[in-house]
């Protein structure tokens, strides 16, 4: 078999995170799998092939960590997201019933009557924030009762949630600040489960049920807990940041949104394709392999990049294009295989509950000034977006 080529391109500096697609495009261009300098990884950017590993769980495993640092994966190891069945599948199958659609539907008129609520709210205002005011507004009107975080932790929260996300990206400048957030995350998780402090009828609680039933060990609920917080929090705040932006920069697929509103799924999923909120996990090789017929060893740790596989142009048709009308589904912005995100049914009755409140009170997304990126090796998303809101 051929070598697997190099790639020199640092996807991790402030510029390949501000402008990553090039990157991927590059990625694609030159080998199914490529190996990185910075870090020292390999990589995997087109859709066959990012699905193909994610599909395969048993040749591409999580159990030794999916983040993109040693310290990160350690610390992980044994939650959700980091454990391979039948581990992972007991684990999730603690909260899954909580998370199936049946049991949103439940949640979709609380939910919907919070978009409403706050889309009122934001129209009175001249200069809206579509990060403070409607991104993380949403999210933080639902997320914290869902899972069952008392009020008195709730100013901390987002911080918290960014640290958690940022602390598994590879070793920089932001990861002291990314860890200290995180730890704390993980301490007050920790008091919550002892003090038995979740609020009651939430899936916190139900995960301390099932730890008195002896279905989990005390010590895993915390990790629990804090494997639905984190995505089930910056999944939501990036796809609507990102979709705001979009429909201002792309008026005409706003009206195609308010002429029917029944278009807002594949809304939601275009958006999440075009700017997918997490550029991606990692899995390792538990044996010799390959992927496009270039040789994998057991062992090596494979980036597996989400973000690329969706404008991945043997895929896509004009994959740049945002297109609410495009056939979509099939999207690999939230995982794929035993490990699609769990919490991605909470995030799109989030998102879209907002997206359709809108689309029935604004004619018009314009930017009013300029949109600030977070800087982060994990998600892709939106600190500041200024926006006007025009009124039907």
């Amino acid at each position: 078999m051929p070598d697997i080529p190099g790639y020199g391109g640092n996807l991790f500096a402030e510029e390949g995170i501000l402008d990553p697609y090039r990157h991927y495009r590059a990625i694609r261009d030159l080998a199914p799998v490529v190996q990185l300098r910075e870090p020292d990884l390999l990589a995997v950017g087109r859709y066959d092939d990012v699905r193909a590993v994610l599909g395969d769980h048993e040749t591409f495993v999580s159990g030794q960590g999916v983040l993109l640092n040693d310290v990160a994966n350690k610390l992980t190891r044994g939650t959700t997201l980091a454990s391979d069945p039948p581990l992972h599948d007991h684990l999730k199958k603690v909260v899954a019933h909580r998370l199936t659609p049946r049991a949103l539907r439940d949640e979709r008129n609380s939910i919907e009557a919070k978009a409403d609520a706050l889309v009122r709210r934001v129209l009175d205002l001249d200069v809206v924030d579509g990060v403070a005011d409607l991104a993380q507004a949403m999210p933080m009107s639902v997320v914290p009762d869902f899972l069952g975080f008392p009020e008195d932790c709730r100013p901390h929260l987002l911080t918290w949630a960014e640290g958690a996300i940022e602390a598994g990206a590879p070793v920089s400048d932001r990861t002291p600040a990314a860890v200290a957030a995180a730890t704390e995350l993980g301490s007050y998780a920790v008091g919550l489960v002892e003090n038995r402090g979740l609020l009651p009828g939430s899936l916190g609680d139900d995960v301390l049920a099932a730890a008195y039933r002896g279905e989990v060990s005390a010590e895993q609920c915390p990790a629990l807990l804090l494997d639905y917080f984190g995505p089930s929090m910056e999944t939501t705040i990036s796809a609507l940041g990102s979709a705001l932006a979009l429909f201002a920069e792309h008026p005409e697929q706003w009206d195609l949104l308010r002429a029917n509103p029944a278009l807002v799924t594949g809304a939601f999923n275009e958006v999440v394709r075009l700017e997918s909120p997490l550029r991606g996990f990692t899995r390792v090789a538990a044996r010799d392999t390959a992927i496009g017929g270039l040789p994998v060893p057991a062992g090596a740790r494979v980036l597996v990049l989400f973000a690329s596989a969706n404008r991945d142009e043997r895929k896509w048709d004009g994959p740049e294009v945002f297109d609410i009308t495009r056939r979509n589904a099939d999207h690999l912005g939230l995982g794929y295989g035993v490990h699609y995100c769990a919490g991605q049914g909470l995030a799109r009755l989030e998102a879209t509950a907002v997206l359709t409140a809108l689309a029935a009170s604004v004619t018009r997304i314009e930017l009013a000034g300029e949109p600030a990126r977070w800087i982060s090796g994990m998600a892709r998303a939106y600190t500041s977006l200024p926006l006007r809101l025009h009124g039907a």
